[in-house]
């Protein structure tokens, strides 16, 4: 992605969008809920998507997550439409690709309104919209020896 200072991932001063990254090392929900610090805020919702030990009734051993070389450009515009639709003062999101273990974070997102309801709500829309329109997939891998990919984390 494209920055406009020195640190990438990160926007400019007067941008609520404050943190888009995809990384292959661990997350941070330090320095997500440190993103979104603003005097105007009420309300900081954050969420934090781990890697679970099972899905549709299968034991999950590992996954990993890949994406498509747009996937922070669409991060972004997943966020300025949340932008647009709520009083976000400060919205960040980084999630991971590469292998995974159980446990480990898949995926940090937060924004700061001026009220908790807002809060809330713009988080919500945030991870899903995320979720169902960014190009990153997941490769779920079994104890039974079968693995599945999933179109969209």
């Amino acid at each position: 992605m494209a920055s406009t200072n020195d640190h990438p991932g990160e926007s400019a001063a007067g941008d609520p969008v404050k943190l888009i990254a995809v990384r292959d090392s661990a997350l941070s929900v330090d320095e997500v809920f440190r993103a979104l610090g603003d005097d105007a805020a009420g309300g900081v919702a954050l969420f934090v998507g781990t890697v679970r030990n099972h899905d549709g009734g299968a034991d999950v051993d590992a996954l990993g997550y890949s994406c498509h070389p747009s996937a922070e450009a669409e991060m972004r515009r997943v966020a300025e439409k949340v932008v647009a639709e709520y009083p976000v003062r400060a919205l960040a999101a980084v999630h991971r690709v590469g292998d995974l273990t159980i446990g480990d974070l898949a995926v940090v997102v937060g924004v700061s309104c001026p009220h908790r309801a807002e809060a809330f709500d713009a988080c919500r829309k945030l991870i899903d919209d995320l979720k169902h329109e960014v190009p990153i997939w997941k490769h779920q891998r079994f104890s039974d020896g079968t693995e599945e990919w999933v179109g969209a984390c």
